[in-house]
């Protein structure tokens, strides 16, 4: 079945200069929040009136935030993205630098889950013009490089190590537990990787 034609324009969206009211907001963030946890939870296309529903907003609504499948694929995806590379430096500040990165591999994990669900409309987007291509790749690996840091300082993580190397090994987590569709694998392997970065096992290597 296909989805209904979106409007031309997205009147849902205030002029500039006028604030956008309170109830949209909430709208917006609402369709926001179930369309994560709809993208994370299937690999399949989620159609878009389920999301409307889930929300409890008129379709109509949602494509007043959201014009096309894309811009919505664009929003979650981007405040996600945004979610993980701001955590690092406050989970540093909260946490010691080894537990700081462990839990900050589980949110990138949570991340690269709700990837999975948009990944066809991601693609594509990217591949039109559609969706603006971030720099995903070179904002997850700065993220990882605060963290590091933090390790090296108090003595704690491994200075031969550089934070491209653990992207490297963080994509290969996620792409070997997809493909094998063994998420409960995710957890042991990157506690491995962890392991793996500790200052103690740079001295026996």
């Amino acid at each position: 079945m296909s989805e209904p034609e979106s409007p031309a324009t997205d009147p849902g969206t205030a002029p500039p200069g006028r604030p956008v009211r309170a109830d949209a907001r909430r709208n917006r963030d609402r369709i926001l929040s179930v369309a994560r946890t709809a993208f994370a939870s299937t690999a399949e296309t989620v159609p878009l009136d389920a999301i409307a529903r889930e929300a409890g907003v008129g379709i109509g609504t949602l494509y007043r935030h959201f014009p096309t499948r894309e811009a919505l694929v664009e929003a979650v995806y981007s405040a996600e993205l945004d979610e993980v590379v701001s955590s690092a430096p406050v989970l540093l500040a909260e946490l010691p630098p080894e537990a700081a990165l462990r839990a900050w591999m589980d949110r990138y994990a949570a991340f690269s889950q709700v990837k999975r669900g948009m990944s066809a409309t991601l693609r594509a987007g990217w591949a039109s013009g559609s969706i603006a291509t971030p720099a995903t790749r070179e904002r997850i690996t700065a993220a990882i490089a605060v963290i590091l840091a933090g390790g090296v300082r108090d003595g704690s993580l491994r200075a031969d190590v550089g934070p491209e190397d653990v992207t490297t090994m963080l994509l290969g987590v996620f792409l070997s537990t997809t493909a094998s569709d063994s998420p409960e694998r995710t957890g042991p392997l990157l506690d491995l990787v962890v392991d793996a970065l500790r200052y103690s096992a740079g001295r026996n290597g």
